[in-house]
């Protein structure tokens, strides 16, 4: 089953320009996409899109099957949550627990199991501990992954990151995208990640390279990174562990085809075990 189905997509905002251009892609149930793109190139508006936060102009989103309409967006918003860039926009409550409990009680779940829901995703993400604190206080990594719970908590079967790592420093995003990384491993969670990071790139199932409002590349995250001049005039780049196989190829080692960096050391012990 497709999570999501996008038909010749197109929106302007200002009438005159389009920000997506007959955009068409589809997102498997229980995969991980990864949509990249130079600034401007419109993959957050798609993300907008694909909420209901922007009215398509023409073409159809659908949504587990469900097409997207005014009729029909809070029941599409039922299904599919969104994590943004900056955490402190996304902030309700004076404690971590209030935050996590604020969209619950907007949708009316029953107040005798909000406590057993607040506290199993405040644990799946790693801020158990954390509860009673004030949201305010927290690392920028520690934000977003209170945000990435409160949206788990909604248990929408689709979540979107739009830049969720952009604003945070190198801990924070390693941080977050090995999350997103244990949250995709069950399979039961399709996540859908607007990006500019090429390393959480490599980690994902499949890739939407979007360039001037249109859709310019698509594949596996290896099948991508093979196209390096279309991505360099793109401005984008590719991630360092390919960029060292491909130094190694070129100097007569030979390494099996990865992007995993624990994979491509193995590799190279054997090939070093037999000289």
């Amino acid at each position: 089953m497709n999570a999501i189905e996008v038909k010749n997509l197109n929106y302007s905002y200002d009438r005159e320009n389009w920000a997506v251009k007959d955009i068409s892609f589809v997102v498997e149930e229980g995969s991980y996409t990864t949509i990249i793109g130079h600034n401007g190139s419109g993959k957050s508006t798609i993300a907008k899109l694909l909420l209901g936060l922007l009215e398509k102009n023409s073409g159809s989103i659908l949504v587990e099957g469900l097409e997207l309409t005014t009729e029909n967006l809070h029941e599409i918003r039922n299904k599919i949550g969104i994590v943004f860039q900056n955490p402190d926009n996304q902030f309700i409550g004076s404690t971590v627990r209030d935050d996590i409990a604020f969209g619950l009680e907007n949708h009316c779940f029953p107040q005798d199991e909000m406590d057993e829901i607040i506290e199993t995703y405040a644990q799946k993400v790693g801020m158990f501990d954390y509860l009673d604190n004030e949201p305010t206080k927290l690392s920028g990594g520690q934000k977003q992954r209170v945000a990435i719970a409160s949206v788990l908590a909604m248990k929408h079967n689709i979540l979107v990151f739009d830049e969720a790592t952009s604003m945070l420093d190198p801990t924070g995003k390693k941080e977050i995208n090995q999350l997103i990384n244990e949250l995709h491993k069950d399979k039961k969670l399709t996540v859908i990640s607007i990006t500019h990071d090429i390393e959480e790139v490599a980690q994902s199932d499949n890739v939407i390279v979007v360039d001037k409002g249109r859709i310019a590349l698509t594949g596996t995250p290896l099948e991508v990174f093979k196209k390096e001049e279309a991505l360099i005039k793109m401005q984008l780049d590719i991630p360092f562990v390919y960029k060292f196989r491909k130094a190694l190829s070129q100097n007569g080692m030979k390494i099996a085809e990865t992007l995993s960096m624990e994979r491509m050391v193995e590799e190279i012990c054997q090939f070093v075990s037999k000289k």
